[in-house]
């Protein structure tokens, strides 16, 4: 079993090929395992590295709450580069993981070479955020009292799940087998510390406007919670693309792996090969036919010099 040392803790982690580093960070209902039709795929052309989140043993489950938030997720992908002495890396997150690869983006975009940002924006709506939180905490509870298999039960065939498990019921009873063998304390302090705490995909409207690491926004149609977020995010980051995946709910990786992994290959050739542009101011226009006006010239302010 391989582990690193990552801000105190020790986290798991599985490395596969050689090349450019390529990190892929796991879902909540996921673990590094979950990423193993992409590790089979990638590592022909890159070194892919999937590793367990604090709370997913083997890394190591704190029993500090404290331990547990949307910051320190981000910030242990940042401590996973150094303990392997990666200074950049493409960076590829799914739900959980999608969250704290664009807050990774928006932390240390010097350590991003890209940013797959897949299935993300959960619990964003803005009337809905109450009761987003109540529905994790007592989905919380519920780890707590009843453990993995209980709560799997319901989990994994909620409305963005039954997707996979109609496409591919041999595919879906290895995820979840992989998501009953899981920690329950770690899966109950981190929907407490990360999910209930994070903050809205809207309230990164800002920051998200200043940044221009490649990006490449991806969701199932049929994943409701995170299709506007999805299309959000694009319209808000300028070095951003987005694909849409048709009748796909929020597995998408294991859902859908061959169109997962061809538009990712094709988001990666791109910008490997310094072809991921920002986006062209002209193509944002109130109108779907005449160009952007111009912008008007401030007036200037009273007292100022002329020149």
């Amino acid at each position: 079993m391989t582990t690193a040392k990552v801000n105190g803790l020790s986290l798991f982690y599985e490395e596969v090929g050689e090349g450019t580093p390529l990190v892929f960070v796991h879902e909540f209902a996921g673990e590094a395992r979950s990423w193993h039709l992409q590790v089979r795929f990638f590592a022909r052309r890159y070194r892919t590295i999937a590793y367990n989140a604090r709370g997913y043993p083997p890394s190591d489950v704190p029993e500090d709450p404290k331990a547990y938030s949307q910051d320190q997720a981000a910030d242990d992908i940042r401590g996973l580069l150094d303990a392997l002495g990666i200074r950049k890396a493409h960076i590829c997150g799914l739900s959980m993981g999608g969250y704290a690869t664009l807050h990774f983006g928006l932390r240390y975009p010097e350590r991003a070479l890209s940013l797959v940002v897949a299935g993300a924006g959960y619990g964003s709506v803005p009337g809905e955020r109450e009761k987003f939180r109540r529905d994790v905490e007592e989905t919380a509870r519920r780890f707590e009292r009843d453990g993995m298999k209980a709560v799997a039960e319901f989990y994994t065939k909620g409305p963005t799940r039954v997707q996979f498990k109609d496409k591919d019921p041999a595919g879906w009873q290895e995820f979840y087998d992989m998501f009953c063998a899981q920690s329950a304390k770690g899966h109950a302090l981190t929907m407490r510390g990360v999910q209930m705490s994070r903050p809205s995909v809207y309230e990164l409207e800002a920051a998200m406007e200043r940044m221009t690491v490649p990006t490449l926004i991806m969701t199932g149609d049929e994943d409701e919670p995170c299709l506007d977020p999805g299309i959000f995010m694009k319209r808000k980051i300028p070095s951003s693309g987005l694909v849409v995946m048709p009748k796909a709910g929020h597995t998408i990786n294991l859902e859908d792996p061959d169109a997962f992994n061809r538009a990712v290959l094709d988001f990666l050739t791109a910008v490997d090969a310094g072809r991921w542009p920002l986006r062209n101011p002209a193509s944002v226009s109130a109108s779907a036919i005449l160009p952007p006006e111009p912008a008007k010239p401030q007036p200037m302010r009273q007292g100022a010099p002329s020149r």
